[in-house]
């Protein structure tokens, strides 16, 4: 299986990925939201997340996509873009995921009929080392300001949305804010980006949850 970094929105995918879809991708967009911001490809201008240059692009297909439809549609802030057409970036971190080997597409009719694809994770072990990561960053006893800014930013985001990737994981919120300032230190302006995706992500939570209940 490949060893190589993950992207942002691919490791919280991998380390959520028994939550069901409606929860996981707003998620999944935020952490690709918040990665393009921290590269500088989008910056806030009062609240809008706004492309620095249209022909910019990453080389990922995920953030390139997301990119390119941030260009392509009407100037929209932050919380609004961790939900709209979120799935459309789910689906493609899945893809990406099932190409460099993590996840399994397995192929199935529905009623014997019509045809249906079910994402099986392949690479439980690396789903597993990024739980184990996760955990005493969220419990600490280690300061929050040794905890490495990527793995702070997918915390901070993960918090928010009421998922801490880590099995029968708990936090305190104080320890969240302090990942949240920890991973805000990762880029200029980064932290006004994060606390507004953090916002959206926690307004999706109960929406999310009405969903699946009716």
């Amino acid at each position: 299986m490949p060893n190589g970094p993950l992207s942002l929105p691919a490791r919280l995918c991998l380390a959520a990925w028994d939550t069901d879809p409606q929860r996981l991708a707003p998620l999944v967009r935020a952490g690709a939201l918040a990665e393009l911001a921290r590269r500088g490809l989008l910056t806030d201008d009062e609240g809008i997340a706004t492309p620095l240059d249209l022909d910019s692009r990453t080389g990922d297909p995920v953030l390139d996509g997301l990119l390119e439809l941030v260009s392509e549609s009407f100037p929209h802030r932050w919380r609004a873009w961790v939900t709209l057409h979120a799935r459309h970036t789910l689906d493609a971190v899945r893809e990406q995921l099932v190409a460099e080997g993590f996840v399994r597409a397995e192929k199935h009719r529905v009623l014997g009929v019509f045809p249906s694809v079910d994402h099986v994770l392949a690479d439980t072990a690396r789903a597993d080392a990024l739980h184990r990561e996760a955990r005493p960053a969220l419990t600490g006893p280690a300061p929050a300001e040794q905890v490495p800014e990527p793995l702070a930013t997918a915390l901070a985001l993960a918090t928010a949305a009421g998922l801490p990737p880590a099995p029968h994981g708990s936090f305190e919120e104080s320890r969240a804010e302090a990942l949240t300032r920890r991973a805000a230190a990762s880029a200029p302006g980064f932290g006004t980006v994060l606390g507004d995706l953090r916002a959206g992500l926690t307004e999706a939570a109960p929406l999310s949850a009405l969903t699946r209940g009716r």
